[in-house]
């Protein structure tokens, strides 16, 4: 069967243990099991990056991404409705790679060439952060999850998959973006939630959502010099944009309530 369709048929079971979060839960990879899992992963990774000296602590970079996640995470905690409390860890990790995700469990993975080469501001930070949060928290890892599953190429999609974006790495790396499916990309209707979610948690947490749509315009321009490991799974275009700016007066109330 097309990937494509399986990647629809698994958009179905996007709220709820359905679709194929029921498959990837049949394949073990309930709540508990993965965040398990994908910690265990994150710590290699992050112990492999420490040693290759790829693991930024200190810089300005560092200190600003760090600033975003502390003042998300509790906002994310409200949010968080899977019945497991997440252990939230950030990781920064030294590349020019425009890439971030946040593994099931709330570990999160910044790569320095995103917010350096974007001339990010601390707004745009919490949008991508804020974004990738809510993909963790809504569980959406689960989709593709059960996609693989269905399709029978789990561990050779997401190896390789993982090669692409994490791979300078290493093996802890690569089991890490496996795990979460990188290089697959989330259904549209997942990304729309993740977009949605997003700009109410970088409002209550006190970044103005029209960061939101600053962020995704600096993508866009990315598309015509050859785009990046992450366009190449989270879609930028102007219908995108358009949906943002629809679901903006709810956040910016929440943010102007703040000021």
């Amino acid at each position: 069967m097309n990937k494509n369709i399986l990647m629809s048929f698994c958009a179905a079971g996007a709220v709820a243990l359905s679709g194929c979060t029921t498959v990837a839960e049949m394949a073990g990879a309930d709540t508990a099991t993965l965040n398990a899992s994908a910690a265990q992963n994150y710590t290699k990774m992050v112990a492999d990056a420490k040693s290759k000296n790829q693991l930024d602590m200190s810089s300005s970079t560092y200190k600003r991404v760090n600033s975003v996640f502390l003042r998300l995470k509790p906002y994310a905690d409200q949010m968080n409705q899977t019945g497991q409390a997440f252990q939230w860890q950030l990781a920064v990790m030294k590349s020019n790679e425009l890439n971030a995700f946040v593994a099931p469990g709330g570990k999160v993975v910044v790569y320095t060439g995103i917010v350096n080469r974007l001339n990010l501001t601390d707004a745009e930070i919490a949008a991508i952060m804020g974004h990738e949060m809510v993909h963790a928290l809504e569980e959406h890892s689960k989709q593709k999850i059960g996609a693989q599953a269905l399709t029978d190429l789990a561990l050779n999609i997401g190896l390789s998959a993982a090669g692409d974006s994490v791979g300078q790495f290493g093996t802890a790396a690569a089991q890490l973006g496996s795990q979460i499916g990188i290089g697959l990309p989330y259904s549209r209707s997942l990304e729309s939630r993740a977009d949605q979610g997003g700009l109410l948690l970088m409002a209550k947490a006190g970044y103005n959502p029209q960061a939101a749509i600053t962020l995704w315009e600096k993508m866009n321009k990315l598309e015509g010099a050859g785009g990046s490991a992450f366009l190449s799974t989270h879609p930028s275009n102007g219908q995108r944009i358009e949906a943002m700016r629809k679901n903006l007066p709810a956040a910016q109330q929440i943010y102007n309530q703040r000021r």
